[in-house]
């Protein structure tokens, strides 16, 4: 299967959280990531009529999953958690429904996606992290 996402291997905040810091996203640029991620899985289970009728109701609101709404650190991390609930049910749920075809053609947008984001993020560069330790809860 192709795909090079964040939520792809092995996903957790830190791997999530490296992935942002590479690609020098700061807060609203990872939302943007987030959101592109959340419209796909959206379009994708309300045009499947199993996981519309089990799933559709949690695509109701905005963000998915259970850390929707919660910073759990200092280090601004709101986005990072919201990934991995999103891109767990993908990775878990929609993924196995996809042809190679379908892996490869959203494997070329989420290429394309992604270099039109890193562009935008070298005009808006992320502010400094404060000086904490990576995984102090707030």
């Amino acid at each position: 299967m192709s795909g090079h996402f964040p939520f792809s291997g092995n996903t957790n905040r830190v791997s999530v959280f490296g992935f942002y810091e590479r690609y020098h996203f700061n807060p609203a640029m990872q939302e943007k990531y987030y959101k592109w991620w959340y419209d796909w899985a959206k379009n994708f289970v309300m045009a499947d009529a199993d996981l519309k009728a089990v799933k559709g109701m949690e695509f109701t609101h905005y963000p998915f999953g259970q850390h929707s709404h919660v910073d759990f650190h200092l280090r601004q991390g709101a986005w990072t958690t919201a990934l991995i609930d999103l891109g767990g049910f993908i990775k878990g749920t929609i993924f196995p429904k996809l042809s190679d075809e379908q892996m490869h053609k959203l494997d070329e947008d989420h290429h394309h996606m992604l270099h039109a984001l890193e562009q935008e993020a070298k005009a808006t560069p992320r502010p400094p992290q404060p000086e904490l330790g990576w995984f102090r809860h707030t």
